[in-house]
């Protein structure tokens, strides 16, 4: 898997818009405007696609929010704690699920 995904391939991105450019085009426009500074910072919009990019764990979303965070003037301890949020969050669905298997064994039972 080492060699499935390429760093250099995240500065290839707007590659896949000549397939369709239209779209590609409306794309970014909704997601540089989403990184917009609104009610939250940039930072912290920043911040949340680092932890939504291990949530989904994309690499190249790792990389590039990675990146904007560091640019954003955020340390390793910055993306250690919010990787942990994230990591808690994940853990806790996975637990709360288990409620189903609960629920399946009730009526099984039954």
């Amino acid at each position: 898997m080492s060699d499935y995904y390429k760093s250099e391939d995240l500065g290839r991105f707007s590659e896949i818009g000549k397939y369709n450019p239209e779209l590609f085009r409306k794309f970014m426009d909704w997601y540089n405007a989403s990184l917009e500074p609104g009610l939250l910072t940039r930072r912290e919009k920043v911040l949340i696609g680092l932890a939504v990019a291990h949530a989904v764990q994309c690499p190249y979303c790792i990389d590039a929010y990675t990146q904007s965070c560091l640019g954003e003037g955020m340390s390793l301890e910055h993306i250690a704690e919010a990787v942990h949020v994230t990591s808690a969050v994940r853990g806790g669905a996975a637990l709360i699920h288990g409620i189903q298997a609960c629920n399946a064994a009730e009526k099984i039972s039954l």
